[in-house]
């Protein structure tokens, strides 16, 4: 038996837990630059607010309803997902991070202990009670019923945030109800093409012959079709699998058009790109860059190239990483135009001492490079940005527009908050 615990609104609801007056007033929370709405409370979406919507078109109308904004604190609420993640580790013997705000429950052995709908309900107190993030629980015996019940918890105020589909004659009801393009995995097209047969429900899927599905579709989605029914083809994953490539991009808050001024983003991103790839424990063989114009800005001369490097020996050295991730930007660079946008990608990971070594690179070398790194990363954990390589730049005038960010409560001592 499975269980999928979801926070509500997450980004939303991360702004709230330092801030009970916001409790029932409209949220949203914007992209980078403060562009559009990448998020937002129950309270926007009744105002008619939608996601993606640009925020010069909305914010008069928003503040005009007592609306209130959040640049994205991704710090805030990446440190109040690991609190979630690791309060439902106590709870449940198993879990499983499914992204940011989700997390699969493997629920063997807890119903010989207690009901699974009270189990539920422990879940969703106990994370109100530690963390103040109101979360829905649903459970199935397989992920996929997990998700249809989830989705029910979600749909219908009723049920106060728990479904327990452990019940044959649960699973069925609800599936009759459910839309197939709800169903956990079944995109755009496939719901098209599943319309086309007649299918519009999830139980239309759940009856459908397996073969036909396999023959019409995938695999993929006979294995969806057989964990509707209750049969379990999809397991818990204790680790989340290794990463295939890392890609960091901004676009800028003002327009790039000197070199010196993009070496200083590219170098940036690689700075950031290369911590990343050090807490997967990799190392990377192949660095790209990449750097465009805005296609909104028809007046502007219209410009992207990209550029990759193939290292003869695998790193994970910001100071490697920054001096490639230059040259490149310098073969694609042009004069008098003017950049929004700039990024670069690692890929083809190995992990250590795995790759074959460089002859001509000594081995001390190489353990001091891991050294220093290690000791950089180590000062900046507590501090982001404590230590930074001179490439990256100290004004920073391109970096992203957050004007309405909130305090990073958790993760700052310049920012806890203060009780009166």
């Amino acid at each position: 038996m499975y269980a999928l615990v979801d926070c509500n609104s997450f980004y939303a609801s991360c702004e709230r837990v330092f801030r009970p007056d916001l409790k029932n007033k409209p949220i949203v929370v914007l992209s980078n630059n403060d562009g559009c709405v990448v998020a937002l409370s129950k309270e926007a979406k009744k105002l008619g607010i939608k996601m993606c919507a640009p925020w010069f078109k909305i914010q008069a109308y928003f503040l005009k309803n007592e609306g209130i904004a959040f640049s994205s604190n991704y710090e805030l609420y990446a440190d109040i997902s690991s609190r979630i993640m690791c309060t439902l580790r106590y709870l449940a013997p198993k879990i499983e991070v499914y992204s940011i705000d989700e997390a699969f429950l493997d629920l063997t052995g807890v119903s010989s202990c207690t009901d699974l709908g009270s189990f539920g309900k422990q879940c969703q107190e106990t994370i109100d009670q530690w963390i103040n993030m109101p979360v829905r629980v649903g459970i199935g015996p397989t992920k996929t019923l997990a998700k249809a019940a989830s989705y029910a918890a979600k749909k219908y105020p009723a049920t106060k945030g728990v479904v327990d589909l452990s019940k044959k004659i649960r699973q069925r009801k609800l599936l009759a109800l459910m839309p197939v393009n709800e169903v956990w995995g079944v995109g755009h097209r496939l719901n098209k093409k599943l319309n086309i047969m007649g299918i519009n429900t999830a139980l239309q899927l759940a009856d459908t012959d397996p073969k036909l599905i396999r023959k019409k579709f995938s695999i993929v989605l006979e294995r969806t079709l057989m964990e509707l029914r209750g049969m379990p083809c999809i397991s818990i994953e204790d680790l989340p699998a290794t990463k295939k490539q890392i890609v960091v991009s901004r676009t800028f808050s003002k327009k790039v058009s000197d070199e010196q001024t993009m070496h200083e983003a590219i170098s940036d991103y690689a700075s950031r790109a290369a911590e990343k790839l050090r807490r997967e424990n990799q190392y990377c063989m192949m660095i790209s860059v990449f750097i465009r114009t805005n296609p909104f800005q028809k007046q502007d001369y219209q410009y992207r190239n990209s550029i990759n490097y193939r290292l003869n020996c695998p790193t994970n050295d910001t100071r490697e990483i920054i001096y490639i991730a230059k040259n490149l930007i310098s073969k694609i660079y042009k004069k008098n135009i003017n950049f929004i946008k700039a990024g670069i990608m690692l890929g083809d990971f190995f992990d250590e001492g795995v790759s074959q070594g460089n002859l001509f690179t000594p081995w001390k070398q190489q353990y001091k490079s891991e050294l220093l790194m290690n000791t950089v990363d180590k000062i900046n954990t507590n501090n982001k940005g404590k230590i930074i390589f001179a490439a990256q730049g100290i004004k920073k005038y391109w970096s992203m527009k957050r004007n309405l960010h909130s305090p990073r409560y958790t993760t700052n001592w310049n920012d806890l908050p203060i009780v009166n």
